[in-house]
């Protein structure tokens, strides 16, 4: 049996896992790096720290599995969505590598939404009109930057990148390509309308191609460097999201995962392409009879960390200075815990970071409605918690309108860790939730596409029987009647405040406050050396 190498490429590190043929893990190993944030709206990497974090991950991940150059079958890859970099005729970089959290082409994204240009283009692409997008990022590059816009010889990801560096093809995958606002649902080729708009051949974008498109001829430095064998195949794979639905197992209509690591989002796959006559959730390609629908929101773990470090750790005091962060997150939880459905009335909206689904709003801001005298930080503390599960249930009812009931929640990334908060989203949801013991979800999609391209599977389905379930949540019924109410108040206080979250987001600008989107990352407080976040 050959041994596969599913590589998770993430806003604040890449990861490494190999696995056998029935998807147990082997060996593993991550290279961290920053998210360069040096000012406002603006946030980026380096795309060679990247490539030495890939070529980090994998030998660690083959020395930790004593494995030999010639024990692996193929390696898989996982991306973060919606990255953007320019690179001239040599493929040198022009440009740092600009993440999806990067928000300085908010004004593109504003014009285009207003217009009827934005409806069509989000029909036609399934990528709702956001700074989080390559297109609009395209926009504010030509608008911003009009002598290295016309200089560039293309336009590309980390994974084309990537691609080209090792075998000396700009490819990017259908899942990949579908997340930046430009490939055409129908023909899955490059939509001419987006062309258009952006004054770009096809030839200055990547070439797509399948998610299960096989690469060999790896450049033999590298390969070196990662203790690979040149002949090493490398599979196309897909981006992280799809793959997270993948690797816990979430294939099938009426099973939606759930993943809350810093940020959070709903997804679930549908057997055609499907988008939302209100805007509300993306739809991206995958395979010819599985489409990822869904939606991202920005704040998860990220929010509860926040609270934490804000109320919670006093580093200048005693006890609670020298409390560390799990022991404070524990701490909390437990306080939350004691405190009934709804926080006795506290109501927290977790816009920190602005949002995306299902409003698309970076104006957004994070508010506590409701406080009195008597709320304590137990309440403050469950409020937090809830309003993130919250927010994702307003995604997953955008969902339930396309593809019908969930019937389970495929509960991963670093909420799932705690029983507290899985069986707070199974009473606020009123659905079934589970927790599979899947490690690193994303990493084993990836490996499970490279299976699939080699033959090895003849489908995910075949993987979904050895993961193994750690628990499941039954909603308390009494629990979500009283859920329902609050979260019907949770949407009106949002739509109340909706008018007026341009005018404090101006004002805080004008300020200089930083408000960056949080990353994606399946863990639930990473370092502050890792997370600006994304």
């Amino acid at each position: 049996m050959g041994l596969y190498i599913g590589l998770d490429i993430g806003t604040t590190s890449t990861k490494a896992f190999l696995y056998d043929e029935k998807g147990s893990i082997r060996g593993g190993s991550q290279a961290a790096y920053p998210l360069l944030v040096p000012e406002a709206g603006r946030a980026e990497q380096r795309p060679e720290a990247l490539l030495d974090a890939v070529c980090d991950a994998i030998a660690g991940a083959m020395h930790d599995a004593g494995a030999a150059k010639g024990e692996i079958s193929a390696v898989g890859i996982s991306a973060a969505m919606h990255s953007l970099m320019a690179v001239d005729g040599k493929g040198n970089p022009l440009t740092p590598l600009i993440t999806w959290a990067d928000n300085r082409s908010i004004r593109q994204a504003n014009e285009l939404r207003r217009g009827a240009e934005g409806e069509r283009l989000y029909r036609a692409t399934g990528t709702p009109i956001h700074p989080m997008s390559p297109l609009t990022k395209l926009l504010w590059l030509r608008s911003r930057e009009p002598k290295l816009f016309e200089q560039a010889a293309k336009f590309i990801s980390f994974k084309e990148y990537l691609l080209h560096k090792l075998f000396g093809r700009y490819a990017l995958d259908v899942s990949i390509a579908s997340a930046t606002g430009m490939l055409d649902l129908n023909t899955l080729t490059w939509n001419q309308s987006t062309l258009q708009l952006t004054s770009l051949a096809p030839e200055r974008l990547g070439e797509i191609v399948p998610i299960t498109e096989r690469f060999e001829g790896m450049d033999r430095m590298l390969a070196e460097r990662m203790g690979l064998h040149p002949d090493t195949p490398w599979i196309a794979g897909a981006s992280d999201g799809a793959l997270a639905n993948v690797g816990v197992g979430a294939l099938e209509r009426g099973e939606t995962a759930v993943t809350i690591g810093t940020s959070g989002a709903v997804r679930s796959f549908a057997k055609h392409p499907v988008t939302d006559v209100e805007g509300r959730t993306f739809c991206y390609a995958f395979e010819p009879e599985r489409w990822l629908i869904g939606g991202p929101t920005n704040n998860g773990g990220i929010a509860l960390r926040w609270y934490l470090e804000q109320f919670v750790i006093d580093k200048e005091e005693g006890e609670t200075g020298d409390l560390k962060e799990k022991e404070a997150l524990d701490r909390i939880v437990q306080l939350a815990d004691s405190v009934p459905p709804g926080s006795e009335g506290l109501l927290f909206l977790p816009y920190l970071s602005g949002e995306r689904a299902p409003y698309w709003n970076a104006d957004a801001r994070g508010t506590y409605f409701g406080a009195t005298l008597h709320h304590g930080r137990a309440h403050f503390g469950r409020a937090t918690m809830e309003g993130v599960l919250f927010a994702v249930r307003t995604v997953a009812d955008a969902l339930e309108t396309l593809g019908g009931e969930s019937q389970t929640l495929w509960a991963s990334g670093g909420f799932a860790k705690s029983e507290i908060w899985t069986q707070m989203l199974a009473d606020l949801s009123g659905t079934r939730v589970v927790v599979p013991d899947t490690y690193e979800a994303s990493a084993f999609g990836a490996a499970a596409v490279a299976m699939k391209a080699d033959g090895a599977i003849s489908d995910y389905q075949d993987l979904k029987a050895g993961i193994e379930i750690l628990r499941t949540h039954e909603p308390d019924l009494q629990r979500f009647y009283t859920y329902e109410h609050y979260y019907s108040l949770f949407k009106r206080v949002y739509k109340q405040l909706e008018p007026v979250f341009p005018e404090i987001a101006k004002l805080q600008r004008g300020t200089g406050v930083k408000h960056e989107d949080e990353s994606g990352d399946d863990v639930l407080f990473p370092s502050p050396e890792e997370s600006n976040e994304s």
